[in-house]
């Protein structure tokens, strides 16, 4: 992908640019990061909606032979928000200093509510809480976004606001960010063409967006000859040839943003506000092709007596005091018979035991667990703690039914700043080489991770040339690409294929450290003490919170027998 706009400047060069100017001017503001953001999001949202506005209006224009009125439904024909005069960007920008500008933007953000029927409570509305000054300076911010940038480039804007926000919030910005480096690996991982696609914790829409750039992508590029599943359009509806998105969020400004991201992308979905926990709004079993969610995690007080009879937890109702496999069986049952599943898990739940553990062994048992991912610390901007992401995969061939790779990438990363992490784009493709290399399929070489061989050659490497063709896991097949013929082979340190029976042995743990060891002549270092720490203390904290529950029940029990 050109990472350019069209009149040559660096689209990255311009995302950080205008957030430059934009955070200098909030430096001196009273106000605090989540006041200024939704606000902010907004105006990108509206300099957006009003180029395309813009071109398409042109284009009518052109093509108009004056016999009649071009009206709103021909704009909305061509896909794009429909923008009253009063709510026009460049209008807006020439409004004099002396006026109400926050007055006129809300009244602007109503007038495109009332015209456009899926933005209906959406936008944001409080720009009287800025002052003027700071109103002007911003429409003159926006203002640089050239005129002539395509709408792939306005969505990277908005998604490079969204994270800066999130970073900048802290703990209040991460309940609605997923990192997108972290989304695109579960996206290349479950490989969502077409169907209907769930989130039933949407948060800001990232998941959405990322699944739908992959499609986008997907449809560029040739199909691979041997791939397995065959891109189709993007579109709306619910017909073959197309994503279709559904979403459940339990905080109405959350969905705001969502359903704002997925305008500035182009995209639109169903996004309900509900809680997910007691509300099934999409009657959501066995419906969905593919499930993708970041869910909060160790959620307790979650009220168990409202889910007995719900058949989204099929696979027993968890006694501890936390929501960690609720969630998963959510994710779980949703899937159709075909469907995938990919989403962010605590560490602890890997390795829960009790009621969990009797959970997780159906869940091995059924033969849809497909692939587990550890990831290191310092990936959120909420927590600083390690993650799992975890991925089902209810259409496995029969040949890997029994079997589980297990990915170790917690040093697979690139450092952000002190406090964050990010997977660069090379090592998402080569994580995501791997698993397709686990499922006999072909790897893809168009994001640079070929350079990573290189990396790996005093290793065995996983995508090492096979003088046999044939690997340890997978279907055996042999790949080429790069000049070179590829099988997958487990590698110390970085993946393994473990059989159904080798995690019985480990008492069902999905672990990934359990099973994929460490590199010959690695040793811990200090992170990986610290991180190895923290993992173990949240599993002491579970335990410990397991033991108190327990024990509260046999106090419960005796004192009946006394009574």
């Amino acid at each position: 992908m050109n990472n350019k706009t069209s009149n040559g400047n660096g689209l990255a060069e311009l995302e950080r640019r205008l957030w430059s100017a934009a955070d200098q001017l909030w430096a001196n503001s009273p106000l605090r990061p989540s006041e200024y953001s939704t606000p902010v999001l907004g105006l990108i949202f509206l300099r957006f909606a009003d180029s395309a506005f813009t071109k398409v209006e042109a284009d009518l224009k052109g093509k108009s032979t004056g016999r009649r009125t071009i009206g709103k439904t021909d704009y909305q024909a061509k896909g794009v928000v429909y923008i009253p005069t009063e709510a026009r960007f460049s209008r807006l920008l020439q409004l004099p200093e002396s006026a109400d500008i926050g007055k006129k933007l809300n009244e602007a953000m109503k007038a495109i509510e009332q015209e456009n029927d899926d933005l209906k409570d959406v936008l944001p509305k409080s720009y009287q809480r800025i002052d003027n000054a700071t109103l002007v300076e911003l429409l003159k911010i926006m203002s640089g976004i050239p005129d002539d940038i395509g709408g792939d480039a306005f969505g990277k804007i908005y998604e490079y606001f969204l994270g800066a926000f999130a970073m900048k919030e802290g703990q209040k910005g991460g309940e609605f960010f997923t990192p997108f480096s972290m989304v695109n690996l579960i996206v290349e991982i479950i490989e969502p063409f077409h169907g209907r696609l769930y989130d039933p914790a949407n948060g800001g829409g990232n998941m959405f967006v990322c699944s739908a750039e992959f499609v986008k992508r997907h449809r560029r590029a040739a199909p691979s000859p041997g791939a397995a599943r065959h891109p189709l359009p993007l579109g709306e509806g619910r017909g073959e040839g197309v994503l279709s998105i559904y979403g459940q969020e339990r905080v109405a400004e959350t969905i705001r943003l969502c359903k704002m991201s997925l305008a500035v992308h182009g995209l639109s979905g169903d996004i309900r506000q509900a809680n997910t926990y007691y509300e099934d709004v999409f009657d959501c079993v066995g419906r969905f092709d593919f499930v993708m969610a970041n869910p909060p995690f160790n959620v307790s007080g979650v009220d168990k007596e409202k889910l007995k009879d719900d058949p989204r937890f099929r696979l027993g109702l968890p006694s501890t005091d936390n929501a960690n496999y609720l969630w998963i069986q959510i994710f779980y049952h949703a899937l159709s018979p075909k469907g995938r599943a990919g989403f962010v898990m605590a560490n602890s739940a890997a390795d829960a035991r009790g009621s969990e553990l009797e959970i997780r062994k159906k869940l091995i048992q059924s033969g849809a667990v497909d692939v587990i991912v550890s990831v290191g610390p310092n990936f959120f901007y909420t927590v600083t703690l390690p993650a799992t992401l975890w991925f089902f995969d209810k259409g496995k061939p029969e040949a890997l039914r029994d079997k589980v790779l297990f990915l170790d990438a917690r040093h697979i990363y690139r450092q952000i700043d002190r406090a964050h992490r990010e997977f660069t784009p090379e090592q998402v493709e080569f994580l995501a080489n791997i698993v397709r290399l686990y499922r006999g399929k072909e790897p893809e070489f168009v994001r640079g991770s070929e350079k990573l061989l290189k990396h790996f050659e005093t290793k065995p490497s996983p995508l090492r040339p096979s003088p046999t063709g044939r690997g340890d896991g997978g279907e055996g097949a042999q790949h080429e690409g790069a000049g070179h013929r590829f099988v997958y082979r487990d590698v110390p340190g970085l993946c393994k294929v473990a059989t159904r029976k080798e995690i019985e042995a480990q008492g069902w743990s999905l672990n990934p450290g359990r099973y994929v060891g460490v590199a010959p002549g690695d040793e811990v270092s200090d992170a990986d003490f610290k991180e190895q720490f923290e993992q173990l203390t949240e599993e002491l904290e579970t335990l410990n919170a397991e033991a108190r529950e327990l024990e509260d029940r046999i106090a419960s029990n005796a004192a009946k027998i006394l009574e």
